[in-house]
C-alpha cells in the first residue's frame, strides 16, 4: 500500500475516533504536539486528548453530533477531506440555548502528516457558520 492510500485509511480510522471519542485511538493518531484551535479555548490544545476536547465541546451543544467523510483526496503528506457533520441542538453551544433543530452542515478540513504518519495540524474551512444557521442564529 502506498503512502496515498495509507493516509486514506488512517483517516477512515480517524473518523471512528471522533465519533466515538476514543482516546486511545486519538493518541495512535494524532501527534502528541500537534495544536488544534476551538472557539472553546484561547490557547492551542495539543494532541489527541487536544482534539478530542473540540468534539466534546461540540457534544456539549450537540449530543448526537456525528462527522461522516463524504469525499477524500490524498497526497504523501497531507489530506483534504470534506466532512458532513450532523447533530441535533439539544445543549448549549456558544451561549445559545438548545433549539432541538437538526442540522446538516458540509464542513472541510485539511490534515498533515508527520514522518510517523501521524496527524501533525488540521487547518479547517469556516463550518461555524453552517452551524449557527441551523440552529437559527443566523
Amino acid at each position: 500500500m502506498n503512502l496515498t492510500e495509507q493516509n486514506k485509511e488512517l483517516m477512515k480510522k480517524f473518523e471512528t475516533m471522533i465519533n466515538t471519542a476514543d482516546e486511545k485511538l486519538a493518541n495512535e493518531l494524532v501527534a502528541h504536539d500537534a495544536p488544534f484551535y476551538t472557539p472553546a479555548s484561547p490557547e492551542p490544545l495539543y494532541g489527541g486528548k487536544g482534539y478530542l476536547s473540540v468534539v466534546h465541546w461540540m457534544r456539549k451543544g450537540f449530543s448526537d453530533v456525528q462527522w461522516h467523510i463524504t469525499d477524500m483526496i490524498a497526497d504523501k503528506d497531507k489530506v483534504a477531506v470534506k466532512w458532513d457533520l450532523t447533530g441535533t441542538h439539544d445543549g448549549d453551544f456558544m451561549g445559545i440555548s438548545p433549539t432541538g433543530k437538526k442540522i446538516s452542515v458540509c464542513v472541510m478540513n485539511f490534515y498533515y502528516f508527520n514522518s510517523e504518519g501521524k496527524v501533525k495540524n488540521d487547518i479547517a474551512a469556516e463550518g461555524m457558520i453552517g452551524i449557527l444557521r441551523g440552529i437559527g442564529a443566523m
